[in-house]
């Protein structure tokens, strides 16, 4: 297990990661040497572990079958030259019967460090031995600064499989997506970064087979180091695991070389073996009691909802997820991580979440992921999974928090006051948001701690968020009880498709809204692909089983889906040019704190908004002045105007030291992003629209 210092004294200077980082748990796997393989093998409760190599034809027929022998600390291995690359193998482990014992000498293993899997049958997997050179060729990592980060949320397939620009061949692989239209299709949008959802090797559910279903999005990891291989091309799948990994490589580097950064979303909380019971592949095989949370009688303590949770509070566990992240961030040069349900990697030996915990610092700490985005999902469903802000330093968190009051103010609010024609609460939680959220995210930390997002790939899209007051979900075989009943979206009035022209302008300027705020708001945003361009799902919310024309991409776009996705095109690009917009820090009221913005307040009227407005349910105007405080670019003021009613009110800018004009850069009301506004000076009163916003550069 892993444990703290014995001696309190000498606490300070022993790292809590020690265990994890034990050579006990170096070289795990296949290495590759001197014409010959060796594979170790962890197990701590095993009495015999054996490797089985398989025809180069037969997948099913053992042509070879080697012992592992102890070679301490619970390590077994074995060198042999019959492990070449290309070749098929298994282990097998067998041990003690008991609680949580789960050991079947018959039963054929996953290498859990196989950089390669095969699949001969459903529910049937081979560990692939893979020659893992490569020429990177000089490209490097463009290590995007967090403040510059505009990170895109995108589904291999789904993103690429309709891309009339892209070859047949390549859509819905790793190839297409660094093919030259999608690289394209990037830069135009302005984003830094794509955030894959799934690579890693994963599974679909029997039941989900057994209605016709598939996992789509992949959170049901088979292996941690081998790629999903039927994103890759045919060609390439036919050739073997060794070429999936060249495929992947080259996605990385051609996507690099255009300056666009691969974040992956990985899962490490669960794992495809489900509950007790389920498919036996490998971790419930090796070692079930240390890889899995259980009781003292072998009961799973499942804190993901997924039938099982890894125990990470067991070192051999952690060291498994550290590997594997230093393995794709070095190896594979993917330059971040998002954390699937991060609090389950935090829960020590008592299953109790700690910011502290050996397998998250080590991640912060460890060299080999010096300069590696990392964004944890900070909740999951077990006893204090939620957890939003309490990460610590080093870490970038999903601002759930952010989600709920930006979709709040502009479409939950609007529909209460519709009905009621009062607002439930003022704006004052909506401009903590914009600002950076403090009240979530320590001084030390600042507002790059807080990765913003409207929408991710769980839930309603951009679209079906402000056209849906209801998700449909009974496409997904659970009888609509699946996904969030609480979305805080609003149908401006029709539920569903509608050709009244009133209300889908209505909805159509609500998107705008929310795209705005999010890419105007201090912290990292987050867009999930297709919002940019108004997809639908058709109301429903969790789409996680349909591979179809429901969840993929479509290019085929109308008239008002191109204004949309210009409007964001020069959200991104105002971003990028006014460094007001994304501080690295938060302004300190006593001193200047670089990189940092300092922010005023100031209602409709311009004057400085009182206490009483920050929290008074019929005030929903407010005007944000944002001034950088210059470290490595010039000095930037900008000033938003937000105004949260349906009915329109007049503006009085504010009078600023040292402003003479206000330049317009951009504003939710038009269709069309237009550069014929009137630039405007401190004092001047113009007509706002109902649910608006408008920006502009201070000079």
């Amino acid at each position: 297990m892993i444990s703290a210092p014995a001696d309190p004294t000498t606490a300070a200077s022993v790292s809590p990661a020690a265990d994890v980082l034990s050579d006990t748990y170096d070289r795990l796997g296949i290495r590759l040497h001197d014409g010959v393989a060796t594979l170790r093998i962890w197990s701590g409760d095993a009495s015999a572990v054996e490797v089985v190599v398989f025809d180069d034809d037969d997948p099913d027929w053992i042509v070879e079958t080697l012992p592992l022998s102890p070679a301490g600390g619970g390590v077994w291995e074995v060198t042999t030259p019959v492990l070449r690359p290309g070749v098929r193998y298994s282990v097998r482990v067998d041990g003690p019967h008991g609680p949580g014992m789960t050991f079947n000498p018959a039963t054929l293993l996953i290498d859990p460090y196989a950089r390669g899997l095969a699949v001969p049958g459903i529910h049937s997997w081979r560990s692939v031995v893979v020659d893992e050179c490569f020429d990177w060729g000089g490209v490097r990592k463009p290590e995007t600064p967090l403040d510059r980060t505009v990170v895109y949320e995108a589904h291999v397939k789904g993103l690429t499989k309709r891309h009339p620009g892209v070859p047949a061949a390549l859509h819905g692989t790793y190839a297409g997506m660094a093919h030259p239209a999608m690289i394209e299709h990037y830069q135009r949008l302005g984003v830094t970064a794509v955030e894959l959802l799934p690579i890693h090797a994963f599974a679909s559910e029997p039941r989900l087979l057994q209605l016709g279903l598939t996992n789509y999005w992949g959170y049901n990891s088979v292996g941690f180091f081998a790629p999903h291989a039927p994103y890759a091309t045919a060609a390439a799948q036919a050739e073997g695991a060794g070429a999936v990994l060249r495929e992947v490589k080259g996605m990385v580097k051609l996507l690099h070389q255009a300056g666009i950064e691969v974040i992956l979303d990985v899962v490490y909380n669960h794992t495809s073996e489900q509950g007790l019971g389920e498919p036996r592949s490998s971790f419930r095989g090796i070692d079930n009691r240390a890889y899995y949370r259980q009781a003292e009688d072998g009961t799973y303590i499942d804190v993901t909802g997924c039938g099982n949770s890894v125990n990470t509070s067991t070192d051999a566990a952690a060291r498994l997820v550290l590997d594997s992240l230093r393995y794709w961030a070095n190896e594979v040069q993917i330059d971040g991580f998002r954390f699937d349900l991060a609090p389950t990697l935090g829960r020590d030996a008592s299953h109790t979440f700690t910011a502290d915990h050996p397998l998250l610092r080590a991640i912060i700490d460890d060299p080999a992921l010096t300069g590696v985005k990392k964004i944890a999902e900070p909740w999951d469903v077990g006893l204090g999974g939620w957890q939003t802000g309490g990460f610590g330093t080093g870490w970038s968190e999903w601002n759930d928090r952010y989600r709920d009051r930006v979709r709040n103010f502009w479409l939950s609010d609007i529909d209460y006051s519709r009905r009621a024609d009062v607002t439930p609460v003022g704006i004052g939680g909506f401009a903590t948001r914009l600002a950076g959220s403090a009240n979530t995210f320590s001084a030390e930390r600042g507002p790059l701690a807080s990765v913003n997002f409207v929408t991710a790939h769980d839930g309603f899209t951009l679209h079906d968020l402000v056209s849906y007051d209801v998700k449909r979900n009974d496409a997904n075989g659970e009888h609509g009880r699946d996904g969030a009943d609480t979305n805080r979206s609003f149908n401006h009035g029709f539920e569903g498709p509608t050709d009244d022209e009133a209300v889908l302008r209505t909805r159509r300027r609500a998107m705008r809204n929310l795209m705005g705020t999010l890419l105007l708001s201090a912290g990292v945003p987050m867009i999930t692909a297709g919002d940019e361009i108004g997809r639908s799902q058709d109301g429903n919310n969790n789409a996680y089983c349909h591979d179809s024309d429901l969840t993929w991409y479509d290019w085929d776009l109308s008239d008002w889906q191109e204004e949309l996705r210009a409007h964001v095109e020069l959200l991104t690009r105002i971003r990028r040019e006014n460094p007001a917009l994304r501080p690295v820090r938060f302004a300190h009221a006593d001193k200047t704190v670089p990189s940092a913005s300092v922010i005023d307040w100031y209602d409709e009227h311009g004057q400085t908004m009182s206490v009483e407005q920050w929290t008074d349910p019929s005030h929903r105007t407010l005007q944000y002045d944002a001034q950088s405080t210059p470290e490595h670019e010039a000095q930037n003021r900008i000033l938003l105007v937000v105004h949260g009613r349906e009915r329109g009110t007049d503006i009085t800018l504010p009078a600023l030291d040292g402003v003479t004009r206000f330049v317009p850069l951009w504003s939710s009301v038009d269709e069309r992003p237009s550069d014929h506004a009137d630039v405007r000076t401190p004092g001047e009163t113009f007509p706002a629209a109902g649910t608006s916003m408008y920006l502009f550069r201070a000079e």
